[in-house]
């Protein structure tokens, strides 16, 4: 029996899922002017979507029944995850992080014998969402997102190019981070209750993200090559190159590139520990600010933007236990797959594993295909995945009024999703 804040924080959760796709909306209201102009542009932002929602259920919390209970639901939120990719995304966009990468996809795309703007396109939507398995889905997110942003969408007005890059996107990053059973958070949510470790994700879904993200990328890759050779997007540029701007600084030391590195190692493995994750960012953001002639600006202001569209969904989603439960329970194995697969799109999918591992007396083909579909269907939408609002942040400044359209990247979204819904329905 469902209390009446729960109905209500289901309707305010419907709503901000209704707002997110209404933002193309509210962009083009605040290009217009005028004295509204500016609440238009916050309604606008995709990221303060469900921040603003959760806050307007926590004002009601507080007036229905007294700030001590609102307070109190509060503190029984955990919100580590806000916090970590707030943090990670301030460490891995750092410039020597992304200098660091940029080299190693410039040695591995020299191996791939086609050319360097191809090799380079394929690398960052297949290797880095992989990578995710080791540095955490929002690290590889942000790395993938900023390395695309620069090379190849500040460089084309081609909306078909950005929404079919952005689709392959969000789903690799989704799937990639399956190999072990830390990286990717509906995995994590459940690794401890179902007693998975790295060994287990990498026999049962490592290989079938492998094969799905190696696909997804060739897919994209193939499709968009003239795009890809006749850019550098349109500018004539390679791929490499930066608009003469790197070439005016001064070069990232490699040691400098070591010690980032360090950090962003340091951050993934306290990942758990947000006392320890935020004071190793409070000494990494002093030692950016002691070396300053090698960075770029930090990107608190999308990290804490990212923080809080992530926050609102833990604050709104702990209160769609009763009816999401309930429904995940009377399922099959199969059509739990398809369930959580269309669920993830309209809720967070480690918010759908979790409430999936209360649920008592399940069999491993079940848990297999909660977070098989969990995982499958988190390149759908924005709110999916914990890291798409990452790049989300990151990418939509490149479309028209800054502004990435929900229907646009579902459709786009779908034949990546459903490829990899093929490989992970395979028999074991």
């Amino acid at each position: 029996m469902s209390s009446t804040i729960e109905v209500i924080a289901t309707v305010l959760f419907f709503l901000a899922i209704i707002h997110t796709f209404s933002v193309p909306v509210f962009a083009k209201l605040a290009h217009k002017g005028g004295p509204h102009a500016g609440i238009w542009h916050l309604m606008s932002e995709v990221e303060a979507v469900f921040g603003v929602w959760a806050t307007v259920l926590i004002f009601f919390m507080a007036v229905s029944a007294g700030v001590e209970s609102a307070v109190s639901y509060m503190d029984t939120r955990n919100f580590t995850e806000p916090l970590f990719v707030f943090t990670i995304m301030i460490v891995a966009a750092s410039r020597p992080i992304i200098e660091l990468v940029k080299s190693l996809v410039r040695l591995l795309a020299k191996v791939v014998p086609v050319q360097t703007e191809v090799a380079t396109f394929f690398i960052t939507l297949s290797l880095v969402p992989l990578s995710g398995s080791l540095i955490t889905e929002p690290a590889a997110m942000t790395l993938a997102a900023l390395m695309l942003k620069e090379a190849f969408f500040q460089r084309t007005g081609n909306l078909r190019f950005k929404y079919l890059v952005i689709g392959v996107l969000f789903v690799n990053i989704s799937i990639g981070g399956v190999l072990t059973s830390y990286a990717a958070p509906p995995v994590l949510m459940v690794a401890q209750t179902f007693g998975w470790d790295t060994a287990y994700m990498a026999t049962h879904f490592g290989w079938r993200a492998v094969i799905a993200v190696i696909l997804n990328a060739l897919i994209i890759t193939f499709i968009c090559r003239k795009d890809l050779i006749s850019h550098a997007v349109g500018t004539g540029k390679g791929i490499n190159d930066s608009d003469g701007i790197e070439e005016d600084r001064e070069p990232v030391p490699a040691i400098f590139m070591i010690i980032h590195a360090l950090f962003l190692a340091a951050v993934v493995v306290f990942a758990h520990h947000a006392s320890i994750f935020i004071g190793i960012l409070m000494l990494f953001i002093g030692f950016c600010g002691a070396y300053s002639r090698y960075q770029d600006p930090l990107m608190i202001k999308e990290g804490l933007m990212v923080g809080f569209f992530l926050a609102g969904l833990i604050i709104l989603g702990g209160l769609q236990k009763w009816w999401l439960q309930d429904l995940l329970a009377g399922l099959s194995p199969m059509a739990l797959f398809w369930g959580s697969l269309s669920l993830t799109a309209v809720t967070d999918n480690a918010a759908l594993t979790y409430l999936g591992s209360l649920v008592d007396g399940t069999s491993e083909a079940w848990r297999y295909m909660l977070v098989a579909g969990a995982v499958t269907g988190g390149g759908l939408t924005v709110i999916a995945n914990a890291p798409n609002p990452a790049g989300f942040a990151i990418l939509r400044t490149t479309f028209p009024a800054e502004a990435i359209s929900p229907k646009n990247l579902i459709l786009a979204a779908i034949l990546p999703t459903l490829l990899a819904a093929g490989l992970f329905l395979l028999p074991v």
